[in-house]
């Protein structure tokens, strides 16, 4: 399935904000002084326009944690260099010392692969709440084109008569996407 550019639009806003607040949150948590607003406009716009590019199908988790990494890297370097440093200067924090550099680091990443794991569950429920949808709408337009046509809504032959209820069989169970399955009797029978 892929998506028109109002859902990429829409699908990159969230990003968007997302991410940009993700980095804006970060430098001022970490005592970085706040952004200037010219280096939050710039970096939002850039966001918006990758991210639209590579909206056009639903993502993996793995590829959203690491565009999420990717641009919070350069967000980072952004809001950096905005705040007086140089935008070549590839330091990873803004407090001193390899200590400082790790918290940081460590800080960062925390946030972002949190926040990726988000994002991909959200992507997740919206693409399968769409493939929900259109495979509804295909259904609903087969019926209207059918009784428009003058045919039978079931198909060329017509719908078979239903059994009664209570010899229909019983509509197979769904199992849960994420369900864990042990084998053996419980654990305080098992001793």
């Amino acid at each position: 399935m892929r998506a028109r550019l109002p859902l990429r639009l829409a699908r990159s806003a969230v990003f968007t904000v997302v991410c940009v607040a993700l980095a804006v949150l970060g430098h001022r948590v970490a005592g970085g002084t706040g952004p200037e607003w010219w280096a939050v406009g710039a970096g939002g716009g850039a966001v918006t326009v990758l991210t639209t590019l590579v909206a056009g199908r639903e993502r993996s988790p793995l590829t959203i944690t690491l565009f999420l990494v990717g641009t919070q890297a350069g967000l980072h370097q952004l809001l950096g260099a905005s705040a007086g440093g140089s935008a070549l200067n590839l330091h990873l924090a803004h407090g001193d010392g390899l200590g400082a550099d790790i918290g940081m680091l460590v800080a960062h990443l925390t946030a972002t692969l949190i926040t990726g794991w988000w994002l991909a569950r959200g992507e997740s429920a919206l693409w399968s709440v769409l493939r929900r949808v259109g495979a509804l709408a295909v259904h609903g337009l087969r019926r209207v084109l059918a009784l428009l046509s003058g045919g039978p809504a079931g198909g060329p032959y017509g719908r078979a008569p239903r059994p009664p209820r209570h010899l229909r069989p019983l509509p197979a169970r769904r199992e849960l996407r994420d369900s864990v399955r042990r084998r053996g009797p419980p654990l305080p029978f098992a001793c």
